[in-house]
Formats: structure tokens, sequence, C-alpha cells
């Protein structure tokens, strides 16, 4: 049970897998109001950056369940770094599955619902481990403007135009799963470059430290076209942010 390796060699210089730097990361943490004690579970927590630096800058208190043996080491390698490791712990596990033994004051899954299989079914998910009032957290793409062709579309990651909605329309469909939006912080282009663009330099090292690896052939496609598509379809037409949400 792990990733594929490739996840791994894109983002071996990654400390936040999605397209937030950490000055979102903390603009988030500052936004919601978080009090020392807060209990949070954060399912496909990654490298645990969040988790890790929520707990010296807040005090919160929590788990992270991820499925990447590579990820989870250094989460718990990070924690121990900013000497929170008594305050945080990280599981490797399958997060799809992972319900709290005890309720939590905010569940988040951030920029991973495929756990889910989709954004409803992860906020089925976190909500069994929520408490009443608690605090949801949900990282999710949206369509910046309209999407030209499928083509483009494919090109963002999506299967169709369809897998993707605009943001009012997003927001909406919190709604229409029975939850407000009360909170929400955005990637911009310049968090964007930073997410991709760092994968371009994580892939050359790595193949030129591995030429015969059978994974090299990909890696070489991926860096003789990734760039241009990305500043053609992805940094034009897909937006992600991170929305708080709270049941009605």
């Amino acid at each position: 049970m792990d990733l594929p390796r490739i996840f791994t060699i894109r983002e071996s210089s990654h400390r936040i897998h999605n397209p937030f730097t950490p000055g979102k990361l903390a603009v988030l943490g500052q936004a919601l109001h978080l009090t020392p004690g807060t209990r949070v579970l954060d399912l496909a927590s990654g490298s645990g950056e969040m988790l890790c630096t929520w707990a010296r800058d807040h005090g919160v208190t929590g788990t992270g369940v991820d499925i990447s043996t590579v990820f989870t080491g250094e989460a718990r390698v990070r924690a121990a770094e900013l000497g929170v490791a008594d305050q945080v712990t990280f599981v490797h596990d399958d997060a799809s599955g992972h319900v709290s033994d005890e309720p939590v004051d905010l569940a988040a899954c951030i920029g991973a619902t495929w756990i889910g299989n989709g954004m409803a079914g992860t906020v089925e998910l976190l909500a069994r481990s929520l408490r009443p009032g608690g605090l949801m957290l949900i990282g999710e793409p949206y369509w910046r403007r309209e999407v030209p062709d499928e083509e483009t579309a494919v090109a963002c990651h999506a299967r169709s135009k369809e897998d993707f909605v605009a943001l009012p329309e997003l927001i909406g469909r919190f709604g229409d799963l029975g939850y407000d939006v009360v909170e929400m912080v955005l990637a911009d282009q310049d968090s964007w470059d930073r997410y991709q663009a760092a994968q371009w330099l994580n892939l050359r090292r790595w193949l030129d430290a591995n030429p015969d690896d059978e994974l090299a052939p990909q890696v070489r496609a991926e860096l003789t076209t990734g760039p241009a598509d990305y500043a053609r379809h992805q940094r034009e037409y897909l937006g992600w942010g991170v929305f708080a949400l709270m049941a009605r």
C-alpha cells in the first residue's frame, strides 16, 4: 500500500503537495482563528506541513493519515524538527477508510477528494469524524474561466469539462450538501508556479541521477511536454482553493 513512485519523485522537494505556498497555509490557519488544543484530523496529509506548522503556531493537536510511506516518514521528521512530535501523530494508512476514534474539532482533506470518490463522498467521510459544530476543510479544483475544449480539460487532469465547475457553482455545491462556506483561501498563479515548476527541477535532477531506471522514459516525456502544457492550459484555466465548511 503506497503511492506510485512517480508522485514522490515529482514532489521530492515539496513540503506542501498542492498549489499553496507556506504563506497561504499560514493565512488559512490565521483565518480559522485556531486555538490551542484544537483537535485536527488530516486525511491524505502528505508531508504533514499543515499539521506541523499549525501545531507550532496555534497549538493544535491531531493526526495525519497518508498512503505514502515516503511522505509519512517526512511528516514525522518535520514534526520532530519543529518540536511538535508530542502534539501530532502521522499514520501510514489508506485515508479513504479512516474515521477518528473520537470526534475532532477540524476534519480536513486538502486536495485529495479522490479518497471519497469525489467531493461529496469526501465530505461524508470527514463528517463521520467531526464533532457537531466543527469545521471541515476541503481542497478542491475549479475552472477559473470557461474551458474551450476537451483537450484543455484533459490537460488540466480532468476527464472532461464537466469534472470541475466554476467557483460560484462549486460554492453552490457545498450548499447543496448542507454546508455553509465560512472561509476560503485560493491559490494564485504564483502559488501554482511554485507547486508545478518545482516539480520540473525535481524530475530533471532525478533523471540525471537515474538515467537507466524503468521510469526514466516517463520522466523524460513529462519534462519534454509538461512545462509548455502547464503554461498553455493549467496556469490559465485551473483554479484551486481550500474551503472551510460548517454543517447547517
